[in-house]
Formats: C-alpha cells, sequence, structure tokens
C-alpha cells in the first residue's frame, strides 16, 4: 500500500520532470512536460509523445489517438483520466516537432533516461502498464516487429501489454490483423479490469 512518503517522493519528482528544460534548445514549441502520476495508480499507460492538441491543452492523449485508445479500452474519459487509478507517462514527456514528411518526431532521446524509471519507480501500485506504441515496446521489450510484440501479447501478461499506436494509420494494419479485434481488444479489457479490480 502507499504511503504519504511515496506520495512525497512522487510529488517531488514529478515537480523535477514538470520543471525540466533539458531539450529546451531543440523543441520547437519549447517544454511542456505532459504526463500524470499518481502512488495509488494501478494502470499505467506508457505512450510516444505529446502532440501538438496535447501540448497546448496539458491533457495527455487528449486528440484522437486519445479517442481510439480509450475506444480500444472501452473506458470512458472520465475513468481514463481518474489519476488516482491510471497513470499516463509517455516515452517523451513534451512535443517533439514533426518530421519533413509530416509525422510527429519520435520522442527526445534524453527524456525517458532521464524520467521513465523515476516516476515509474515510485509508483508502487502499478499492476498493468500498456506500451502504447514501438518507442514504448522497444524501450521495455527491446527491438522487434510491432506486429509481432503485440501477437505476443499473452506472453507479457500480466504486468504488460503491448499495442500499436492508436493513430489513422493503423487503420490499415487493423484491417490486415483481425485478430487483433477479436483476440487481443477483449483480453486488453479484461487485463485492464482485474489491474483495476
Amino acid at each position: 500500500m502507499a504511503s504519504s512518503s511515496d506520495a512525497d517522493t512522487l510529488d517531488a519528482i514529478a515537480a523535477e520532470a514538470r520543471a525540466c528544460s533539458v531539450c529546451s534548445g531543440v523543441l520547437p514549441l519549447g517544454p511542456r512536460p505532459v504526463f500524470r502520476v499518481s502512488v495509488t495508480a494501478r494502470v499505467l499507460i506508457i505512450g510516444q509523445a505529446p502532440g501538438t492538441k496535447v501540448h497546448e491543452t496539458g491533457i495527455p492523449w487528449n486528440d484522437p489517438s486519445g479517442e481510439r485508445l480509450r475506444g480500444w479500452l472501452m473506458m470512458d474519459r472520465e475513468l481514463f483520466y481518474d489519476v488516482s487509478r491510471i497513470a499516463i507517462v509517455p516515452m517523451g514527456l513534451c512535443y517533439p516537432g514533426r518530421l519533413p514528411n509530416g509525422g510527429d518526431a519520435p520522442p527526445r532521446r534524453e527524456c525517458a533516461p532521464l524520467w521513465q524509471s523515476r516516476l515509474l519507480g515510485a509508483m508502487p501500485e502499478i499492476r498493468l502498464t500498456l506500451l502504447v506504441g514501438s518507442y514504448a515496446l522497444t524501450h521495455v521489450l527491446g527491438k522487434g516487429p510491432m506486429s509481432e510484440r503485440v501477437a505476443a501479447f499473452r506472453d507479457h501478461l500480466p504486468r504488460f501489454f503491448p499495442l500499436p499506436h492508436p493513430s489513422w494509420r493503423t487503420t490499415a494494419w487493423e484491417r490486415k490483423n483481425p485478430w487483433f479485434q477479436a483476440e487481443a481488444l477483449p483480453e486488453l479489457r479484461r487485463a485492464v479490469e482485474a489491474a483495476l479490480s
């Protein structure tokens, strides 16, 4: 069970992370770390990095990808944003900018080594971590094809659940991989429910 000293420790680390300016010279919109943590959270979502809408609002997954992720989870916004139950710590805490082809740039490499283990280590109640997208998958599980990682979701339970990134680009991937809707998503919902209960 989390104690008041756990909360003090997490609050101190979170305050440091929110004040981080390590990448300020290269972030096109400047630093604005976006994450949600608590010592009572039982589910952790690790995605890649905020997009522009998330940067503007300061609310993680507050964009079409977030709507899609909540659809996969069959979870309303109220539960999704209940920080006492669900923590959200992306691989990159700040918006990293755009690539020449128009997609978002990868999370800054400096970020995860600075904050992932410190924030996660101060959340003692986490039972299930959703690894959303290739950056989170690689960071936690090592290199490998995204589709194979997601297809092997049972191998990582009950601690982790690997997922593709829920952007519009994944729509074609889902059509080619009908097992994702048929098998993975029902198991995802069961795993989240078990972790929260």
